[in-house]
């Protein structure tokens, strides 16, 4: 975890790494995995200095003034 965390959330991490290693999901990735959820929450929460506002990492159309089909003149 970065060193600017929070105890919430390096609790976070220390609980989903433990569960993904339980789980055996993510094998071999567990901390790697944890350690991007948290950031990621970090982001989306301002926490970190730079904030994520997408979820997918796909960029998002807001402009869409023109219906589906018709062309924007």
């Amino acid at each position: 975890m970065p060193a600017g965390s929070s105890p919430k959330r390096e609790r976070e991490y220390k609980e989903l790494k433990t569960e993904f290693k339980k789980e055996g999901r993510y094998k071999g990735r567990e901390e790697e995995v944890a350690a991007r959820i948290v950031n990621k929450q970090r982001a989306q929460h301002g926490e970190a200095k730079s904030s994520s506002s997408s979820g997918s990492g796909a960029s998002k159309k807001s402009s869409g003034s023109a219906k589906k089909g018709q062309k924007k003149s």
